[in-house]
């Protein structure tokens, strides 16, 4: 098996495909406006691309390898973390991040605006791991 044909990876990359594809299809009919090609790169909003991600690469890991296989607790560890850090950690700094320019615009101060990247709720990581189970799932019964 080859890079081309891992079903590892080709979950990986289509679950991010399809996230931020969904993301910039919610960000059109939410501003309707067809020019949000933002949303095909940026971090945050619906759906999580990081959990569709990990969850579609340890649901193929699940059904190829073993639900009990040490390979399928590391990514489940990998997985939890992504998710942890993107509803807790980058939420929170993103929040953070926000505020620390609506400060520096109150203030008037001549500074360059810090970008505040943007993490996830708990319904968008949710959203993310529905998707990711679903895109693992048919990746491995389409490369079994």
């Amino acid at each position: 098996m080859d890079a081309i044909t891992s079903p590892y990876l080709i979950a990986i990359v289509l679950a991010w495909v399809v996230a931020q594809g969904l993301k910039y299809l919610f960000a059109v009919v939410r501003t309707r406006n067809v020019a949000s090609f933002r949303q095909l790169y940026l971090s945050g909003n619906m759906p999580s691309a990081h959990s569709a991600g990990v969850v579609a690469l340890a649901t193929v890991v699940g059904l190829r390898d073993g639900f009990g296989s040490a390979l399928f607790g590391i990514v489940f560890l990998f997985a939890a973390v992504v998710m942890y850090d993107a509803v807790m950690v980058r939420r929170s700094s993103g929040e953070q991040g926000i505020a620390i320019q609506e400060l520096i615009k109150i203030s008037k101060v001549k500074v360059v605006l810090p970008r505040a990247a943007k993490g996830h709720t708990p319904a968008e990581v949710l959203v993310g791991i529905v998707l990711g189970i679903i895109i693992g799932s048919v990746v491995f019964f389409a490369t079994k």
